[in-house]
């Protein structure tokens, strides 16, 4: 078999060809300075229509999630989330006060319903979406501790399954339209407004068990939204007896008393919250974090959802402190920001959150592989390009080398984005640079 010469080995076999020809003749040298060449070759499988990914959306209903945004807001002088006792006593509205009037006072809840329908009109297309949420939903007036703290489960936490038999473009977006409008009616007030604790373990357990497909065929995720901190395990190693360990998320008199439900309730779920995350992280299904309101951006809040996010393998990335915004630094060895979960405080900043997050969900450029400026030719004429081992010649159909890259243009592009993972696409880019 005749081996294929690279561009480096065509380029000193000229060198060579050409010495040898000169035969016999005498010429005068002057003394130059060596040629000092690198030769890159960068190789690329491209399966641009990847399987889309199965995306279970774990959503907080607790009854913290209808306390106001910014509970001092004021308007004109007026204080527009307090109101007043029929006894003249000031209150915040929301959770067991009376309901906030979101249209004056936005909620966590107001603020997430604005922020998911660009987000899932965005990413709806290119994944398949489904929708719990926790607890498990109250349908009594004067719920128990245990109703209140019922982790997701069957009867009702599903709102919508993952589509297992959807996947064009157009079916997907259909359903994730259905999916928001089943979120927008949950009421910020009435009988079916969020109620109840924070059942984060046991919740993610259920979701877990939701994600089926084979995590080889496509990749299976699930987005947890809360806005506060994991409690309502009753099997918690901890206990109100044990002040430090136990870091009570109610009063502090609701714990303490062996008798009360919250004895064990009431403690913080870190340490189940976080297994049930590796958990899930062995069966290969990834868990992306976002906390959202006061609770989570501060004291305990932080540590607990770092070490879910740590855990999930979703954690934020970066290259530079800048990537990781205000507050925060990023470990540039590591490329991950300290903070590893999406934090939001507000309607903006939890759509900012979002758009991160479906950025990267979906797929990369498949017409286009960046080289770095070492990558380069010195000169147009020293790059070759083969696509599945076939020498593509550049050009107007096929391929160009732009400042950055190489671009796919035309037929192969179209090639390129037809890829799938049954049927990939290998695409090699060999360049020559003078250094």
């Amino acid at each position: 078999m005749r081996a294929k010469l690279t561009p480096l080995s065509a380029l000193l076999a000229g060198i060579v060809g050409g010495a040898m020809m000169a035969g016999c003749q005498t010429y005068d040298f002057e003394p130059v300075d060596p040629l000092a060449i690198a030769q890159t070759t960068k190789e690329t499988v491209i399966t641009a229509r990847g399987s889309k990914p199965d995306v279970m959306l774990l959503v907080d209903t607790s009854g913290s999630m209808t306390l106001p945004v910014n509970p001092e807001l004021t308007v004109n002088g007026v204080k527009v989330c307090h109101g007043q006792t029929e006894q003249g006593q000031d209150y915040i509205c929301g959770e067991s006060r009376p309901s906030c009037d979101t249209s004056k006072c936005p909620t966590r809840w107001s603020d997430l319903q604005a922020a998911m329908g660009p987000f899932l009109t965005e990413s709806g297309s290119l994944v398949r979406f489904g929708l719990t949420t926790y607890p498990a939903p109250i349908t009594v007036e004067n719920p128990t501790v245990p109703q209140l703290c019922a982790p997701a489960g069957e009867g009702g936490s599903v709102r919508l399954a993952i589509p297992t038999t959807l996947d064009s473009d157009l079916e997907l977006l259909d359903h994730a339209k259905g999916l928001n409008a089943l979120l927008q009616a949950i009421p910020n007030g009435g009988a079916n407004r969020p109620r109840g604790g924070t059942p984060t373990s046991g919740s993610l357990a259920f979701a877990g068990s939701k994600l089926t497909t084979d995590p080889a065929e496509r990749p299976q995720i699930i987005i947890l939204l809360t806005d506060g901190l994991p409690n309502c395990n009753a099997e918690n190693e901890y206990n109100g007896s044990q002040a430090e360990q136990c870091a009570c998320t109610v009063a502090t008199s609701q714990c303490v008393v062996p008798e009360s439900p919250y004895y064990n309730r009431g403690c913080l779920d870190k340490n189940a919250s976080v297994a049930a995350v590796q958990t899930l992280k062995a069966r290969q299904i990834s868990t992306i974090v976002i906390g959202f309101g006061a609770e989570t951006s501060a004291g305990a809040g932080p540590q607990v959802l770092n070490a879910m996010a740590s855990a999930g393998g979703f954690a934020r990335t970066c290259r530079a402190d800048i990537d990781c915004g205000a507050g925060d630094t990023c470990d540039v060895a590591a490329q991950l920001c300290g903070r590893s979960f999406y934090q939001a405080g507000n309607q903006e900043e939890l759509s900012a959150a979002l758009k991160a997050i479906s950025e990267k969900l979906m797929p990369g450029e498949p017409c286009y592989i960046q080289l770095d400026p070492s990558q380069l030719p010195s000169d147009p004429s020293l790059i070759v390009v083969y696509i599945n081992g076939e020498r593509t010649l550049g050009g107007p159909d096929s391929w160009s080398l732009v400042d950055t890259g190489v671009r796919f243009t035309g037929s192969t592009c179209a090639r390129l984005e037809a890829s799938r993972p049954e049927a990939p696409v290998s695409v090699e880019v060999r360049a020559i640079r003078e250094l």
